[in-house]
Formats: C-alpha cells, structure tokens, sequence
C-alpha cells in the first residue's frame, strides 16, 4: 500500500510540473511563488511579519488554493486525456489510487506554505540585520502549520469530489474556483455591507484575539469536514463507476 501510494504522488507531482508546459517551467511556477509569498510580501511588513499574526496566516493561506488546479486534474484530467482507464486497469487499489492523488495535493501546498513561511522568516531577518534573530512564536507556528495542513486537505477532499463528475479538468476548476468562493470569499465580500459598529467590533476582535487559539479551534472545525469530505470521496470513487 505505501510503495502504491509514492507511485501515484510521484506521478502527480510529475504531471503537475508538466501542466506549465515543461518540468522547468513547472519549476520556475513554484519559484515565482516562493518569491511573491516568501519574499516580497514579508518585505513589505518587515518587523510586522513577527508581530502581526494575520500577515504570515493570510500570505501562508494563498499558496493552499494553488492546489485547486492541481486536485481539480485528479480525475477530470486523466479522464480528459483517456488516461483513467488504463490507471484503473492497473494493480493499484482504488484507496491507493484516490489516497496518492488526495496526499500529493496536500503535500504540494503544505510544502510550499511552509517553504514560504521559512524564506519570509529569513528574508526579514537578513533585511534587517543589526537586530537580533526573529521568529515565529512557536504555539502560533505549530497551529499556523496545523491550519494550513488540514485547510489543504479540505480543498483536496472536496476538489477529488469535484473532479468525480467533472468531463474535463477546466470545468471541474471552474466548478471548484466556484465552490471555494462561496466558502472562502463570499464571506469575505459580505462582511463590507455590515454596520459600521459592527466592523469596529470585528476590528478589534482581530487586533486583541489570540490567534494560536483561534487557529486551533478552526482547526477542530476543518478535522470534521476533511473527515466528511474523504469519506464522501472514498465512497463515490468506485472503479466499476468510474469505468462507466
């Protein structure tokens, strides 16, 4: 089981360097992104990188959508390029198969929030080098990592979903991009059309809340419904419907 399940993530991650065209321009891709994510935005905060905890929590949340257009091609792609059924002619379970796709896409952004979050550490430091050495604080950073871990796992679970009934991997980005709006945005977009005291009173909720307690708390919330989302996903991923 474990050998089949580095079998599907290493052919995942390869086809997601491909999906730029090349393995280097899929390279170059995650660079851009490390660039913007773990260098530019933490120069723009400098010290407030450290001391602000919604910076790094917003900045490191970005790179999780990146997986939608990775775990939106799971099913749909290989659908679209008439390579599902020759995957699922193969020895290779349908756990290990489902499993592979849904790991691959968590690794990806977790790896790369992560990778993210250490550069943006680094970049401020060297920029200002005649303070002394400034990090995360470590409660923040678990649950940060913690978050971001089981966030990515939500839009993996919830992409594989998607991509089930999806004939290409463009209408099942799309469909998920959609999905992910009313989750995540949608929210965002209603909170300007709120009463003015209202917003103050969410002002200060962000500025005094303690966030390693907040991000743990969410985190009990996203263990539920990645619970819900993979167990949904492993019940309708089912060869013999697939093959149809």
């Amino acid at each position: 089981m474990i050998t089949d399940l580095f079998t599907i993530i290493r052919k995942e991650w390869n086809e997601m360097l491909l999906m730029r065209g090349s393995k280097r321009s899929g390279i170059l891709y995650i660079f851009i992104m490390v660039a913007v994510f773990g260098i530019v935005m933490p120069l723009q905060s400098r010290e407030q990188w450290f001391t602000v905890p919604l910076l790094p929590l917003v900045w490191s949340w970005m790179p999780v959508f990146m997986t939608t257009w990775m775990v939106s091609d799971a099913i749909a792609g290989e659908r679209e390029r008439h390579t599902l059924e020759t995957l699922l002619a193969s020895r290779l379970s349908d756990s290990a198969i489902l499993f592979g796709k849904i790991i691959a896409a968590v690794l990806y952004g977790f790896v790369l929030a992560l990778v993210n979050l250490l550069v943006g550490a680094l970049t401020v430091n060297i920029a200002n080098p005649n303070s002394s050495i400034h990090f995360y604080p470590l409660g923040f950073f678990g649950a940060l990592l913690l978050f971001v871990l089981l966030g990515c796992l939500f839009i993996a679970g919830l992409g594989v979903l998607v991509s089930l009934r999806a004939a290409t991997a463009r209408q099942a980005y799309q469909k998920l991009a959609i999905v992910m709006m009313v989750i995540f945005v949608a929210p965002t977009i209603l909170l300007q059309f709120l009463p003015k005291n209202s917003l103050g009173a969410l002002d200060t909720f962000l500025t005094n809340t303690n966030y390693t307690q907040l991000l743990l708390i969410i985190s009990l919330i996203f263990i539920i419904a990645d619970l819900i989302v993979v167990t949904i996903a492993r019940a309708k991923f089912q060869r013999p419907k697939l093959f149809l």
